[in-house]
């Protein structure tokens, strides 16, 4: 199963919305349809959505029909624009986009442009790989043998192209023999613990339990969680980090339950740029994903709706960050 692979002319993802009923492939032709695929979460996870953004980017730019090395700038600038507006949270999306505009500025010629695209889009998804390898790997020293860790969202092979971050951690340990038992929340409201970490959890028979996302503090309260491990999509300079919605309330649960509470994230999420996480941007979503359930409405019509995307937990909730060089303190 690769989530994202690279055909040399066009790109082939794995539909993540029409999991876990059905696998199916999409393969994309243009920039467009990479954009389109982002925006409707086809691909998401931040790791995976810097590497489907890199090759979008590559993608768009060998469509320029244009020889003339100022105008393919210009027509490359427009392909680089329709990505980096996808989605404004996730900092791999933006390091992806950056990554790929200093590659274009070293070309001499159009032709060489391509090729430095593709070999760039090619080396973040390679970098995307090792990285979480490590990161799956030093988490894993944190989990004992008999522990039960809760995680949030999706943060697998699918949300990275790799070996994944939180629950990368988590399948590691399991290889390495530890007994060990999951809950992971359904992750509302577009029950992506549901649909797609208990299909890799199950495709890995890691033992796990789904639960609600309100049931975390419950399960706290008994002693019956061990730790947290939960992915990333930007953290900012002091330690804030924003994930997706739900990751707040349970970096307050476990703090109240004195259960450890970690990030696992590549060093790529980590935005250097910005101070704390007031300034992280929160995408809101559509009402849609509030009002309806796998497309049958659940609410009544007519009626307002708030659907932020990520929230943001204070580095004061948590315990360290897991990446590819290491564990530390926030």
């Amino acid at each position: 199963m690769k989530p994202v692979e690279w055909l040399g002319d066009r790109l082939m993802i794995i539909d993540q919305t029409r999991l876990p009923q059905h696998e199916i492939y999409l393969e994309l032709a243009d920039v467009h349809q990479v954009a389109e695929a982002i925006r409707s979460l086809k691909v998401r996870g931040a790791p995976a959505i810097g590497v489907a953004a890199a090759y979008g980017i590559a993608l768009g730019a060998q469509q320029i029909e244009t020889q003339d090395l100022e105008d393919f700038r210009k027509e490359y600038k427009l392909v680089s624009d329709e990505i980096a507006a996808t989605r404004p949270t996730a900092r791999n999306l933006f390091m992806a986009v950056e990554q790929m505009d200093t590659a274009v500025g070293r070309a001499s010629d159009v032709i060489s442009a391509r090729e430095y695209l593709v070999a760039e889009a090619e080396k973040i998804h390679d970098a995307e790989i090792d990285s979480t390898l490590r990161i799956a790997q030093n988490g894993a020293t944190l989990i004992k043998d008999g522990d039960t860790i809760l995680t949030h969202c999706n943060t697998g092979p699918l949300a990275t192209t790799g070996s994944g971050t939180a629950l990368g951690v988590i399948i590691e340990a399991f290889h390495q023999g530890k007994k060990i038992e999951v809950l992971a929340t359904e992750t509302r409201p577009l029950c992506q613990g549901a649909r797609l970490t208990a299909w890799e959890l199950k495709r890995e028979h890691v033992p796990f339990r789904l639960i609600t996302d309100s049931m975390a503090g419950h399960f706290m309260k008994q002693a019956r969680v061990d730790m947290v491990v939960v992915g990333a999509d930007r953290i900012a300079k002091n330690g804030d980090t924003a994930n997706k919605i739900g990751t707040y309330s349970i970096a307050v649960l476990a703090h109240e339950n004195g259960v450890p509470f970690y990030i696992a994230a590549p060093s790529t999420t980590f935005d250097e740029r910005i101070d704390k996480g007031d300034e992280i941007v929160i995408e809101e979503r559509s009402p849609d994903e509030v009002t309806h359930l796998y497309g049958k409405r659940t609410a009544p019509e007519g009626i307002e709706v708030f659907n932020p995307a990520f929230d943001v937990t204070p580095a004061r909730y948590i315990t360290g960050f897991i990446t590819e060089k290491g564990i530390s303190k926030p």
